[in-house]
């Protein structure tokens, strides 16, 4: 089964413009990424895809592997589709660019759900870990996710999920990390798909696939660390790196 990880990389961030290209101790936020990816030894090839020739010059000036893309994309998923439409494939994992200090044993723990029977039927799965502090619960830059007794996805907000009407039980929160895995097919597909009504509300990607009745299973991890979505979070990682 031939595995590869894909980074999909924007120049043009919303929230924190060039993020991918800003130092991070001594390389940028895309080079971490990408070297912390290849490190983990668990996939055939590693590739950056991106619309930016400033952080394809990044990659390939430093020894990795990059691809331009050809077209405009509204998402990563659609930006990686492009790239590996005429790959020799299998399971292709989606690794955000803006998550500095990737580590092996979750990208391991995501690849697992794939294997023997029960990983057939499995199309999409992804990565969440339980949140603990208030203000990143209420932070609509966190993406939550609510999930079923199999782990399988029910919703994904930026919105508090669930919202605690009952005081008595002690909800578990679970933010959504950026990092998926999908069969190939799987990924061709999301991309002949219209972009659906929550997806367009939400601005989460992920949600296409709701939409279209596929679920992605969920795989609980302890620790990913920072995703770099603001100035603040690229000071907390120069903390983390030091």
């Amino acid at each position: 089964m031939k595995r590869i990880a894909m980074i999909p990389a924007r120049y043009a961030a919303t929230r924190f413009p060039a993020k991918l290209m800003q130092l991070l101790g001594n390389k940028t936020v895309i080079r971490h990424t990408y070297d912390n990816t290849v490190a983990t030894g668990l996939f055939n090839e590693v590739y950056v895809v991106t619309d930016s020739a400033v952080i394809f010059d990044e990659i390939i000036s430093h020894g990795g592997n990059a691809v331009m893309s050809k077209k405009s994309h509204e998402s990563g998923s659609d930006r990686i589709a492009e790239a590996i439409e005429n790959m020799d494939v299998d399971i292709v994992v989606n690794v955000q660019g803006d998550e500095p200090f990737v580590k092996r044993e979750p990208l391991e723990k995501l690849l697992q759900v794939f294997k023997g029977e029960d990983g057939k039927n499995i199309q999409v799965a992804s990565l969440m870990q339980v949140m603990k502090e208030q203000k990143f619960i209420d932070d609509p830059n966190y993406v939550k996710v609510a999930v079923d007794k199999n782990m399988n996805s029910l919703m994904f907000s930026r919105n508090v999920i669930p919202y605690p009407r009952s005081k008595e039980s002690l909800a578990v929160y679970y933010e959504h990390i950026g990092v998926y895995a999908f069969r190939k097919r799987a990924l061709l597909n999301f991309t002949n798909w219209e972009m659906t009504p929550l997806e367009k509300a939400e601005k989460i990607e992920c949600l296409r696939y709701l939409e279209n009745g596929v679920l992605l299973k969920m795989v609980l991890t302890d620790y990913m660390g920072i995703e770099i979505d603001t100035p603040e979070d690229l000071e907390r990682a120069s903390r983390m790196l030091e």
